[in-house]
């Protein structure tokens, strides 16, 4: 099942003593101003008819924790007679402008009465706020602006949830889904409705939103996107869905979510019956370069850190390895560019510092090595989801070196044992001065995910840890793709690469 280590853990929203549920975590990073902001939806009782409103917790990351602020309810995501659901929140580098895009649902009416019967009451809403969730503006109905007369083609349809992302182009993107209306009459009742995938866009900073089109082959629901980069200088859109087959499906775009290719099963990434949500989150591959001189910083890798991370780290620039005392010495980085630095703050969940313990492990002051000549990092993907086949239980994340392919995906890390459903992550990037490199890699991740210890809607928590923390808790005793013999491989114009067992 995993490693017995678990991420510290916080919990943010808690089930209270009068049946008030909270749902549907959404988890942002601002890296401009090193803030979290957690959101979910708060309901009268566990039932999907029974959402009520989005709640909102506004973290700041301090050296080595974060400082959350109360909970409070977004008293202008609403719409009259309507409920508000599946927050999936995202933000315009480029103006600043942090986007909260939600559903609202006309009374209590459930998604599974939308399905059966085809009458559509979801209409799609957004807030903005440009002072990092502190202020909102009045929510704004774009159901008839953006989806139009296309609505009568859906039975309903939702976001997300959780976050969405921007690409370097700026475009903006909203994960989304919707159950197409296949045929309308079977002896005067609706006959057939297929759940399908796709994304809303926005190329202008968020006046005008478009959507794409349907991941058209597989039954896909609820989704996340990830902008992946590859070391040839391509780049696709990726998206992984929820689905009622068993296992997870991918998809990839390569015009930035206008239209996906046909979606494959992923046989490593396995679904509770009926499915569950699950987060995905690109980061740049990290690198392993040579110490220039013995009080260089250095990282000391055990466990499975010490075989996985020489193995995945040949897609970017490895020289040989230091030994010292036995341990392969190992100094490691993100990319071949520094990353913006975040203000006032940096993470430390167990081996990354405070902003001045960028110093080797004698304490001596170092500076991050000469830049390689450029090369594109490529991408890899961080995945969390409850690990059994058979229930919601044992919320875990996987990792991809190589994310085009479906075999590629680690066995999980177990980061909560027990009861466990929907998440969100994010991902933290800290420029070299504002981590301790002789930790590990300046690479950390955010979780927010249900859990409880009966029912996994008793809470909603927090965790933080390492892309050294996952490597170390990787188990490897699975890793090879189904009917393969040895290293987990992946074989790319001609070149293989392997996880090392």
């Amino acid at each position: 099942m995993g490693s017995r280590h678990f991420p510290a853990r916080t919990v943010l929203f808690e089930k209270e003593s009068n049946g008030v549920t909270y749902r549907v975590p959404a988890l942002l990073y601002l890296p401009c101003v090193a803030k979290l902001l957690a959101f979910a939806e708060e309901r009268l009782s566990a039932d999907d008819a029974h959402a009520n409103l989005l709640v909102l917790r506004r973290g700041s990351l301090y050296g080595s924790y974060v400082e959350w602020e109360a909970m409070r309810v977004l008293q202008t995501a609403v719409l009259q007679h309507h409920r508000s659901m599946n927050p999936c929140p995202l933000y315009d580098e480029f103006t600043g402008t942090l986007f909260l895009f939600f559903i609202t649902v006309l009374g209590r009416t459930p998604e599974a009465y939308q399905i059966v019967t085809g009458q559509n009451v979801t209409r799609l809403c957004c807030v903005t706020s440009t002072d990092q969730g502190l202020s909102w503006s009045t929510a704004t109905d774009l159901t008839q602006q953006v989806i139009g007369g296309t609505i009568k083609e859906w039975a309903t349809f939702a976001l997300g949830p959780g976050h969405g992302i921007q690409l370097r182009s700026g475009r903006l993107l909203v994960p989304a889904y919707s159950y197409h209306i296949d045929c309308k009459e079977c002896f005067g009742q609706l006959c057939k409705t297929t759940p399908h995938s796709f994304a809303f866009y926005s190329d202008d900073h968020g006046r005008a939103w478009r959507f794409g089109e349907f991941i058209p082959n597989l039954q896909t629901g609820e989704c996340q996107l990830v902008s992946v980069d590859e070391e040839d200088g391509a780049n696709v859109l990726y998206c992984n869905a929820r689905s009622p087959l068993g296992f997870r499906v991918q998809a990839l775009s390569t015009d930035d979510g206008a239209v996906f290719h046909g979606g494959q099963l992923v046989q490593r990434l396995v679904e509770p019956p009926h499915g569950c949500h699950g987060s995905v989150v690109g980061f740049p591959a990290p690198f392993v370069y040579l110490p220039a001189a013995p009080r260089d910083p250095v990282v000391s890798l055990r466990g499975s850190a010490h075989q996985l991370l020489p193995g995945v780290l040949p897609r970017g620039r490895s020289l040989p390895t230091q030994q010292a005392g036995g341990d392969e010495l190992l100094a490691v980085a993100t990319s071949s560019h520094k990353p913006a630095k975040p203000k006032e703050a940096s993470l430390s969940p167990g081996h990354l510092s405070p902003a001045n313990a960028a110093t080797s492990v004698q304490g001596a002051a170092t500076s991050p090595p000469d830049p390689a000549p450029f090369f594109q990092a490529p991408t890899w993907i961080l995945y969390s989801h409850p690990t059994s086949s058979m229930s919601r239980v044992n919320m875990g994340v996987h990792l991809s070196t190589f994310p085009r392919d479906a075999e590629s995906w680690t066995e999980p890390w177990v980061i909560y044992e027990g009861p466990s459903a929907y998440s969100d992550l994010a991902y933290i990037q800290l420029p070299y001065d504002e981590a301790a490199i002789s930790g590990g890699p300046a690479v950390a991740f955010a979780c927010l995910y249900e859990n409880g210890t009966r029912s996994p809607y008793e809470q909603i928590s927090f965790s933080m840890f390492t892309l050294y923390d996952v490597l170390q808790n990787i188990p490897l005793t699975a890793t090879a793709p189904r009917g393969a013999a040895g290293p987990l491989c992946h074989r790319k114009k001609g070149r293989r690469a392997c996880l090392i067992s």
